[in-house]
């Protein structure tokens, strides 16, 4: 498998930059096996079965973008410059990761004030990023970040529009629970509480789980034989609840769908053993084609970015014949791409998929 493999054109208008309102109003590419329907993500009412469990990520994306000012004191006075920061992870000693730019123009001792009364020191600095132990912590850092951050908008988004009030709705699920993402999973955006209130009155049932999105989902993949890219880590949790309610779905003949490649990369990493398990930490599990799936039946997602992991995924889930048929048509039927963009439900099912 090369890189270049898995590598489609895609017309620039195509990149959505704003999502559709109502949230379920986004067109959805049904696929099953290798019948394709074009829907609307309102049409998940017709398509899903009582029995059916759908599997949520319920992160909560942080306002991690950050613009502060750095202050040194010199020979000269204090030296001032212009940061911006992005929180990446916390550290096990209070520190918060951060991506810096200009990552030069911060040392070690260095105070950078974010406003809002945020303020840090560089407690240690590396190659690409920064560690910055902020003044506050608990539920008052939280608050200041919030006060102070902006959304963290992926970048081919943030290259032709700066983040703004709207996305502090827009890109943050209804089912939004527990902080920590830097990124959103973007898949269950299409989904307002209508909605989720008339799938669970027809049978449909929910499991939440928790993966915080790292920045580093946005990360290219820069190795030619894809089997030797290593993935980025995540920490993610599936309760012991959320473990037996997947397993009983798949024990009374119903179909788990995960929605997003987040749920699934987490849940398959609980599910190494054949069944799903009670599973806390970081994975970096990488899903390409040849991939033996043991959770998922299907999977909801958006439309992903050429060369990239994620389109890797639903090659391993799907076949990557298939797939390329489903972009090629989402592209001659202008679907709208990436994060803001429209949602395919993929259910493999016949020849060419789970791997071939």
């Amino acid at each position: 498998m090369k890189l270049s493999d898995f590598d489609f054109d895609l017309p620039e208008e195509l990149i959505a930059t704003r999502p559709v309102k109502p949230r379920p109003a986004a067109r959805l590419l049904h696929v099953e096996g290798d019948t394709m329907r074009d829907r609307h993500v309102s049409d998940l009412l017709e398509i899903l079965q009582p029995g059916d469990r759908l599997v949520l990520n319920n992160t909560r994306v942080i306002p991690a973008r950050l613009f502060g000012e750095r202050v040194r004191e010199t020979k000269d006075g204090s030296g001032r410059a212009r940061i911006e920061a992005t929180l990446l992870n916390p550290e096990p000693d209070g520190g918060w990761r951060v991506l810096a730019r200009p990552l030069r123009k911060l040392a070690v001792g260095d105070r950078v004030s974010f406003g809002q009364g945020l303020d840090a020191t560089v407690s240690r600095k590396e190659e690409t990023e920064a560690v910055l132990a902020f003044d506050l912590t608990g539920a008052d850092f939280d608050s200041a970040v919030d006060l102070a951050g902006r959304m963290p908008l992926p970048p081919y988004i943030e290259s032709r529009r700066p983040a703004d009030a709207q996305d502090a709705e827009d890109y943050q699920t209804v089912f939004a629970r527990t902080r920590g993402a830097v990124a959103a999973p973007t898949a269950s955006l299409h989904f307002d509480n209508d909605l989720l209130t008339a799938l669970r009155a027809k049978g449909v049932a929910f499991t939440e789980v928790t993966l915080h999105v790292g920045a580093g989902t946005f990360l290219p993949v820069k190795v030619e034989d894809v089997t030797t890219h290593r993935m980025h880590a995540e920490w993610g949790e599936v309760t012991a609840q959320a473990a037996a309610e997947i397993n009983a779905t798949k024990a009374a003949g119903g179909r788990v769908i995960a929605v997003g490649t987040t749920a699934l990369r987490l849940i398959e990493s609980a599910a190494r053993s054949g069944v799903v398990e009670p599973w806390r930490g970081e994975t970096d599990i990488f899903i390409y084609p040849g991939f033996t799936f043991h959770a998922v039946d299907g999977l909801m997602t958006n439309f992903h970015l050429p060369k990239s992991t994620l389109l890797m995924l639903v090659s391993a889930l799907m076949g990557f014949e298939t797939v390329m048929a489903v972009y090629a048509h989402a592209i001659a039927g202008r679907y709208r791409f990436f994060s803001y963009g429209d949602a395919s439900l993929l259910i493999p099912g016949g020849a060419g998929a789970r791997g071939d």
